[in-house]
């Protein structure tokens, strides 16, 4: 059984907010189309989210843009909210991560009413064997979720149009990497 996993599309990784994508409202509509025209295609469907109240150096006045952000998708923003365009109606389950660290991977998060249940336990318990992952950023969480995955012995397939990097060079050599842990790439 596959699932649909969609990763980090929220309002501060969108062209508005406080760490936006280029790409990411084009590829909002492109995931929130997919989630009612593909439905069929998935046993469940499930979205990733950061959820940040105290992230420590994760935060930064001066960030880094690798292991450092300005500030994000902090519980009870508008910017942690979900993209308008995602059908939450359609979600089974969503895995919030990152309250007091970076937590880059949807595999680091827990069930939004069960604090102990974990992305790969739900999935494992629900029947699913293989994902398909879209999302924000294609270089960072996108990346960390996808490695985990092959990690916890999912099949992955990525969606690449309906991904969004934070900058097209590292968002290819994501690509590369995710590829070469064996995941399959769709739509390069």
């Amino acid at each position: 059984m596959r699932a649909f996993v969609i990763v980090d599309v929220q309002n501060d990784f969108c062209p508005g907010g406080s760490l936006a994508t280029a790409q990411g409202n084009h590829v909002a509509e492109l995931i929130g189309a997919r989630q009612v025209s593909h439905a069929a295609d998935y046993a469940v469907q499930v979205a990733t989210a950061d959820w940040h109240i105290d992230p420590g150096d994760h935060f930064s006045d001066n960030p880094d843009f690798v292991h450092s952000w300005p500030v994000h998708c902090v519980v009870g923003t508008g910017g942690a909210a979900f993209h308008s365009a995602i059908r939450e109606n359609k979600l089974d389950a969503v895995f919030r991560k990152g309250e007091y660290s970076a937590a880059y991977s949807g595999f680091e998060g827990h069930k939004s009413d069960l604090e102990d249940q974990g992305l790969a336990d739900w999935l494992r318990q629900t029947g699913i064997t293989d994902i398909d992952v879209v999302g924000i950023a294609t270089d960072y969480c996108v990346r960390a979720t996808v490695l985990d995955a092959i990690k916890e012995g999912f099949s992955v397939r990525v969606l690449q149009p309906l991904c969004s990097p934070v900058a097209e060079d590292s968002g290819a050599a994501a690509l590369e990497e995710m590829a070469a842990a064996g995941a399959v790439i769709v739509g390069a």
